[in-house]
Formats: structure tokens, sequence, C-alpha cells
């Protein structure tokens, strides 16, 4: 079994970049992969350990001692007692290129979107859709109301139907009625 070099990082304040963060609070220090600062980070380093690619089974050694010591840390339950029972390789049944090329895709499609990464400007973009996604469902409803309100205020129309009796067609002659009917909306 490999030696731990997870040690707890307990910055306070909000760290800007990935660099910031030392070598020792990732599970893999050498490629700096899967940062473990809390629980969540920790739970996210065990269900993606298949998906590193590129490392040695004695790196993963390392990366797995690692992930228990910051579990114990954090007060994570861990049931598996090595890294072979995690996998080495992903079982997503795609191979790498068709991954990359799936990842591709979402970029460009994030990219057009204008969403993805929670940068600012995404951000701001989003927000400027959002706000005119409203201010046109507000002025459709506003619409269907007016239209609503002016089919409840319609009068009532006379409708004149010529109608022959037994008398009057006997006779040849016809009758004019006139009936009053609401118009329905």
């Amino acid at each position: 079994m490999a030696r731990a070099t997870w040690k707890p990082h307990e910055k306070h304040g909000e760290l800007t970049e990935r660099g910031d963060l030392p070598d020792s609070v990732f599970a893999y220090p050498k490629e700096r992969k899967e940062p473990m600062t809390d629980a969540s980070h920790v739970r996210n380093a065990v269900a993606r350990f298949d998906q590193v690619e590129g490392v040695s089974g004695a790196d993963r050694d390392v990366a797995f001692a690692n992930i228990k010591k910051a579990a114990k840390h954090y007060g994570v339950d861990i049931s598996e007692s090595s890294w072979s029972e995690l996998g080495s390789k992903p079982r997503t049944g795609l191979t790498t290129a068709q991954r990359k090329k799936a990842a591709k895709r979402g970029a460009a499609t994030r990219k057009k979107r204008g969403t993805g990464t929670g940068s600012t400007p995404a951000r701001k973009r989003g927000a400027k859709r959002a706000a005119a996604t409203r201010k046109a469902n507000a002025a459709k409803k506003s619409t269907t109301r007016k239209k609503a309100t002016t089919r409840k205020k319609s009068t009532a129309r006379k409708k004149s139907t010529v109608r022959k009796t037994s008398a009057s067609r006997k006779k040849g002659t016809t009758r004019k009625k006139t009936t009053t009917r609401k118009k329905r909306s």
C-alpha cells in the first residue's frame, strides 16, 4: 500500500483558480487531478476514479491512499478496500475518441447558447435572455387578458330567420321571425 500525501487545505476565502491549490490537496498530486478540499470533492474523486487516464498502478495506489485519508478527515464512508474495486477504465461504454468528440460537441453547444462555464459574460447573457423571456411572456398575458375582456363585453346580436309556418306554406307566404342570441366566446 502506498503512503498518502494528502493534507487538508483550510484556506479561508474564495480560491480564484485551481492553480492556487497545493499539490498535497489532489488525489493524484503529480498530475494535479481530483482536488479534495471538502467532503463533496472526496465523493466526486471516488466516483471519477476510473475516469482518470494516463496514470500508472503506483499512481492509483497513492491516489486511493489520499482518497481514504481525505474521506476519514471529512467523515465520508468508503466501502472499497483497494483501488482495483473502483476500476481503472471508464465504464461509460465509450472509447476515448468518442468521449472527446462528445465533449467537443457539448462545448460547441454551450458556446452557441452562451451558457456553461459560469463565467460572468455567460451569466449576463443568460440573465438578459431570462429578462427578455419574462417581458415577452408578460406582454402575451396582457394581450390575452385584453382579448378575454373584449369577448365578455360583446353585445347581443340580432339574428333574423325566415320561417315558413304550415299555414303560410299553403298560402305561399313567409313570415319573418326575429330572435336575439348572444355571441359565444
